[in-house]
């Protein structure tokens, strides 16, 4: 089975990357940009791309295995080894539509366990106008493909061991909701001056990926929501196959079935980090928008 996952993780990653030349060359085509809603500002609502993405990354994959069908559809409760497939559309919506290269198609597969808990056991985090690729089965490590001119280059990657938060790279993501964003706002005030800097680029698989990778120490968000789920599904596999750290807020286990503050790091700042979370969490929540 442990080879089986690995091979499925492969093909999983090169459907991505043929999805990802079709949304590449719909980024650069010139389009209204009232496809994304911004008078509402419901980005959770997508690009009208989204549903083709996910439709034909599906059935691309029914070739290779449908197994019990999509997460979407998932049951309330699973037999242990019922799989279902996890995808997404664009993660990184304002970044695709504003021009910007840091966007991923993502893929993840969940399984249901003994316990009739389902966690993802593969991702692929595929970044198009990046020339990245990132795949992870579970027990097989986490690996990042580039493409470059001189043909695709393959490496294992593993978190960086940067100790304390002190000069550390710290990444951030945020709700386009007033009153959800203050709350990552608040935390970035709070260790202001502390790490070494502190990025806002996005997209949460991306963030995900690069604290894998080393080229963040930490990342953490608050209010993650189920629209969210594929794309942090995908990163968290190539996270802990990479033998990063992946929580709550509180210290929690993230649920795939409810809203998360999520928090990654590589293990060893995460000491220093928590207390800052820990304080914004005891605040008075803020109000809701209207």
């Amino acid at each position: 089975m442990t080879q089986g996952l690995r091979d499925l993780a492969m093909q999983a990653a090169a459907i991505a990357q043929d999805a990802g030349e079709h949304a590449l060359t719909d980024q650069v085509t010139p389009k209204d940009l009232s496809s994304l809603y911004s008078l509402t500002r419901d980005y959770s609502r997508g690009l009208t791309l989204d549903t083709q993405l996910a439709q034909f990354i599906y059935n691309r994959l029914t070739y290779i295995d449908a197994f019990q069908g999509k997460w979407s559809d998932r049951p309330e409760h699973g037999a242990p080894g019922d799989r279902y497939w996890c995808i997404g559309g664009i993660d990184g919506v304002i970044n695709y539509t504003r021009n910007m290269a840091e966007w991923a198609i993502t893929i993840s597969l969940f399984e249901f366990n003994e316990h009739d808990v389902a966690q993802p056991i593969l991702g692929v985090v595929h970044a198009p106008a990046l020339n990245l690729t990132y795949i992870a089965a579970r027990g097989e490590g986490a690996i990042r493909i580039r493409r470059t001119p001189l043909g695709d280059k393959r490496e294992k990657i593993m978190p960086s061991t940067t100790p304390h938060l002190e000069g550390s790279v710290v990444s951030f993501g945020m709700s386009f909701k007033s009153n959800e964003s203050k709350y990552a706002l608040d935390v970035v005030s709070d260790i202001a001056g502390k790490p070494a800097d502190i990025k806002r680029i996005g997209p949460v698989s991306l963030d995900l990926c690069k604290v894998a990778d080393g080229t963040y120490d930490a990342y953490f968000e608050p209010f993650l929501h189920q629209w969210d789920v594929p794309a942090v599904s995908a990163g968290a596999v190539v996270l802990w196959e990479a033998q990063g750290l992946l929580s709550t807020w509180s210290g929690d286990l993230v649920h795939w079935r409810s809203e998360n503050n999520v928090v990654a790091s590589n293990g060893l700042i995460i000491d220093d980090l928590r207390p800052c979370l820990m304080r914004e969490l005891n605040q008075e929540p803020s109000t809701p928008d209207a």
